[in-house]
């Protein structure tokens, strides 16, 4: 098998898992789906009159229900098991144990083992039981005899805590305290009144079922309207319409086959739309597509996505406009090209607008929302982006809303008003998408702007010990961001992975500083080193650089611009030494060759490129607009002639643009001042001072 037939072949198992995924996720009974999607109590009928079908028993609403409940349990006595033998066991381990303590009287013992048989008489029960019995609500426990229950009151009960200090307090300032302490009173206190679990589960649902059924009057008639179009459902008839829900499920239990179709259905919308997905991927985006790393992304992103919303709703139907929809353009178009990412946020749209109750109003909204994002989040550099877009998104969901209610028909005073407080809570999670833009870096490696933004500061430890240990090099690192970043902005390419690459593509020469032109001093230590040797130590800060770069965790991107930033070149200088010290031999180019690879991207051509004209122009001795013109067209076409930019996604138009920036930029930078002849003075005035006419 291929390496192209294996990818392919990965990316259609992860599809066909996102499919699984999210058609499990899908309700799979379409009359229970439309039916629970269909109403909200005090909001318009806005589906067709509805007529029940069949006579349709009509229950109490939920606020009934709640009433009856609460009501059942106020006054349910509860039932109870005696255990008589407990309190003569207790009694007689008692007795026996105060038998033992000779400093005792007997008087004081029988006292207390009396007491404690009176205790069991009267009734010790747990405290949460004795804690109803104290606030009054428990006022008579039932205790069940075969098929017979006999009422007891509970005024005299204690629990144990109680029966303890009662007894505590009999003794108080009694000399024979402590011997009656000594054998542990609380170990014979239990309670000999316990719940009957069972009977008690039993009688209580007997007696709520019983309370909650309705009269035997009390139904829809086959036939009878149950709710007309536009009426605001009440209680009542969300009571009917949940009852009318119920038995239609009931009855589609009995049909098998109908959920089958179902599934078939939903499995068959799911498959198209990442059939088209596929496509536009392969088709349209093909670099992506190649890339298993981003399309695994992509599909886990959109699978996720969707499932998330569906459980969701499944549970919480009216939580949908809760949902952030917009944090999919915001995050995949952080790492990808807004087309991308507008379309896999309509992807989500669509495949979660099966469960939306009002499918055309909910996919035009979220088009909008989706929109609006990306328009407004084009480069997210700074969090106060985030904060204007999702005011942006509160701001069109609101009137968007409100337009397709008054499209519907609703009057402008019948608007559900709550739904504003949807859209708020939707957009302050939205402006926490900086957080999943962080756990996608983490997971995927990817890198997105921001962090490129924040790698820019030259506050950064890295590029400080640069500044510090190669002065020279630095300044060459800030021209050659400041002219490819703006060469990047011309072509379309990202100007803050240029900027960001450019800064740190020399950080390799950190570790051996004189070595290299821009920071000597007078002092060349390249002069007793032969070619070879000295090769090699240029070399090295490539290999040096991506060690620095590993040890401070600096993103793949920035990396591998650091080791394509002179790709497979020749250091040219020591080649030629190399050569003329050795005429009549043959030398090895490989020696004096940089390891690459050519640059791969766009943005790490232009560093190349800017990278090579810059060092370039600090050598002329006449930095004119010609000679810096004749000298970037001969070092970027001798780079195109060496092969270097073969493997680069770059075009010729690309560069002709590029050669003109870096020209004109570079002209600004090493401008000559104009030379006034020696014989040629302006003529002093009158009034002028000596300073002045010294100006120049």
């Amino acid at each position: 098998m291929t390496h192209n037939h294996k990818h392919n072949l990965l990316i259609i198992l992860m599809m066909l898992a996102g499919v699984a995924l999210i058609a499990l996720s899908l309700p799979h009974n379409t009359q229970e789906m439309d039916l629970l999607l269909s109403h909200e109590v005090g909001k318009p009928w806005r589906n067709p009159t509805l007529i029940a079908p069949f006579d349709i028993p009509i229950e109490y609403d939920e606020a009934t229900k709640q009433r009856i409940t609460d009501s059942v349990a106020a006054n349910f006595v509860h039932f109870y098991k005696h255990d008589a033998q407990l309190g003569e066991q207790k009694t007689l381990q008692l007795n026996k144990a105060l038998s033992n303590q000779p400093s005792l009287p007997t008087s004081v013992r029988y006292q207390v083992v009396n007491q404690v048989a009176q205790l069991y008489a009267d009734g010790i029960i747990d405290s949460d039981a004795y804690e109803q019995i104290n606030a009054g609500k428990m006022q008579h426990i039932s205790l069940r005899n075969g098929s017979e229950s006999t009422a007891m009151a509970t005024a005299q009960m204690h629990s144990v805590k109680q029966a303890y200090e009662l007894l505590d307090s009999t003794l108080q300032g009694s000399p024979y305290k402590d011997a009656v302490m000594q054998v542990g009173l609380n170990s014979y206190l239990e309670p000999n009144y316990t719940i009957d679990e069972a009977e008690d589960a039993k009688w209580y649902n007997d007696a709520l079922n019983t309370a909650l059924t309705p009269p035997s009057d009390h139904i829809v008639q086959m036939g009878e309207a149950i709710i007309f179009t536009g009426n605001k459902v009440t209680p009542e008839q969300d009571a009917i319409i949940n009852t009318y829900k119920r038995m239609v499920d009931e009855n589609a239990k009995k049909r098998v086959s109908s959920d089958e179709y179902t599934l078939l259905g939903q499995v068959v919308i799911v498959a198209i739309l990442f059939l088209v997905f596929y496509v536009y991927a392969r088709l349209m985006r093909p670099r992506v597509f190649a890339n298993l790393r981003r399309m695994t992304f992509l599909v886990t992103f959109l699978t996720l996505m969707v499932v998330a919303v569906l459980w969701i709703v499944k549970f919480r139907p009216n939580y949908m406009y809760l949902i952030p929809f917009a944090i999919t353009p915001i995050i995949v178009s952080t790492f990808f090209d807004a087309r991308t990412s507008f379309f896999i946020h309509l992807l989500v749209v669509l495949t979660c607008s099966l469960v939306a109750r009002e499918q055309a109003a909910f996919i035009i909204m979220q088009f909008l929302a989706g929109a609006v994002a990306i328009a407004s989040m084009q480069e997210l550099t700074r969090r106060s982006q985030l904060v204007r877009c999702a005011m942006l998104i509160f701001v069109t969901y609101c009137v968007s809303f409100v337009a397709l209610e008054l499209v519907s028909g609703i009057d402008i005073h019948d608007i559900d008003w709550h739904y504003f407080i949807y859209f708020g809570v939707n957009t302050v999670v939205l402006s926490f998408a900086y957080v999943g833009i962080f756990v996608v870096e983490k997971i995927f490696g990817f890198t997105s702007t921001v962090t490129l933004v924040e790698l820019s500061d030259i506050n950064t430890p890295v590029l400080r010990q640069l500044s510090e240990n190669c002065p020279g090099t630095f300044q060459h690192a800030l021209q050659v961001a400041n002219i490819a970043s703006e060469a990047a902005v011309k072509i379309g390419a990202s100007p803050q992975l240029v900027r960001a690459g450019a800064l740190y593509h020399d950080i390799g020469k950190t570790e051996n500083p004189a070595f290299f032109t821009e920071n000597q001093t007078g002092i060349n230590p390249h002069v007793a080193l032969a070619p070879e040797q000295s090769a090699r130590i240029v070399i090295q800060h490539v290999t040096d650089g991506v060690r620095i770069a590993e040890k401070a965790r600096l993103p793949q991107v920035i990396k591998d611009i650091i080791l394509q930033h002179h790709g497979k070149g020749l250091t040219k200088y020591f080649y030629t030494q190399a050569c003329k010290a050795n005429p009549d031999g043959e030398v090895d180019a490989s020696l004096y060759t940089y390891p690459g690879p050519n640059p791969q991207s766009r943005e790490a051509a232009i560093v190349m490129m800017a990278d090579s004209c810059e060092a370039a122009a600090k050598s002329l001795k006449e930095p004119t607009e010609q000679n810096i013109r004749a000298m970037v067209n001969r070092i970027i076409d001798g780079q195109i002639a060496d092969g270097l930019l073969r493997e680069a996604p770059i075009s010729f138009r690309d560069v002709e643009t590029i050669k003109r920036i870096f020209t004109d930029r570079l002209k600004s930078s090493y401008y000559t001042r104009i030379s006034y002849p020696d014989d040629i003075r302006p003529k002093p005035q009158d009034n002028a001072s000596p300073e002045v006419n010294n100006a120049e």
